[in-house]
């Protein structure tokens, strides 16, 4: 099984890579960041019980959310990481400002201070992700219900997360390039 997940993450990794790339949001090499990447199990054991419950109406909010903590979580290490990791779990604070079904507009409006062409652009952007990472789901012959299918939402999530990291560490000018 673990084999099975590891080459649905990769395919997830590569699909979004290649659509974030053309779309210039990030660059042909992805950041490397322990200290996010460390967030993200914290992030993701907190997020599950909400996105499970919201997946099945809502699959595209479900997945798309969790690029939104991604993105936050960026802003948050570019501004004040010392502040924001101390904080005793991200995602609860982020969700608790407004509650899930408005994370997105927060993180949006207040933590990333988008107004305007460039909130619908992200808008846009994280929902054609979702939508992307939903149809590479479906189509991965997982049967609902399963631990496989389980695991493979969670890796879904993964690459939401750590993607949406990258298109915010972009977007601050952050350039990645092979030392």
């Amino acid at each position: 099984m673990e084999s099975l997940i590891a080459e649905y993450e990769e395919r997830v990794k590569k699909d979004l890579h290649l659509y974030l790339k053309g779309e210039n949001r990030v660059d042909e090499r992805l950041p490397e960041t322990p200290d996010i990447d460390g967030k993200w199990e914290e992030i993701a054991q907190a997020y599950l019980p909400d996105g499970i419950r919201e997946f099945q109406g809502y699959p595209t909010v479900s997945l798309g959310w969790m690029m939104y903590v991604g993105m936050a979580v960026a802003q948050m290490w570019d501004e004040d990481w010392e502040r924001y990791s101390a904080l005793e779990n991200i995602y609860l604070y982020l969700r608790d400002k407004r509650g899930y079904d408005l994370m997105d507009e927060y993180i949006r409006q207040v933590v990333l201070s988008l107004s305007g062409e460039d909130f619908k652009a992200t808008e846009d952007l994280v929902a054609e992700c979702a939508s992307r990472t939903h149809n590479l789901l479906m189509h991965g012959d997982f049967e609902p219900g399963t631990k496989e299918a389980l695991w493979a939402y969670v890796a879904s999530l993964r690459q939401l997360f750590f993607m949406g990291a990258a298109v915010q560490l972009k977007t601050l000018g952050y350039k990645m390039t092979k030392l």
